[in-house]
């Protein structure tokens, strides 16, 4: 995998973020795939099936970058959870 990061910096605007290059997520059709950060990626993946969405890939270690999970959306739209923990 391949990544790269843009934090967020304390007292200033904007929003940190990270583009990754991995196996099983290809441009085109998917559009961007957008992370929102959590305290522990497992609780929010927990609670997808019961919104109507799907879990793709469960909590997975991705380094010293933390932990990812990829979940579908009641829509079917790919999107990420990260967190550190």
């Amino acid at each position: 995998m391949e990544y790269w990061s843009f934090p967020m910096e304390d007292g200033r605007f904007g929003a940190g973020g990270a583009l990754a290059k991995m196996d099983g997520v290809a441009p085109g059709p998917g559009g961007t795939l957008v992370y929102f950060g959590s305290e522990d990626c497992a609780v929010e993946e927990a609670r997808v099936a019961a919104a109507g969405g799907q879990v793709v890939r469960p909590k997975s270690s991705i380094g010293p970058y933390g932990f990812i999970s990829l979940v579908t959306d009641s829509e079917g739209n790919l999107i990420g959870l990260h967190s550190m923990a």
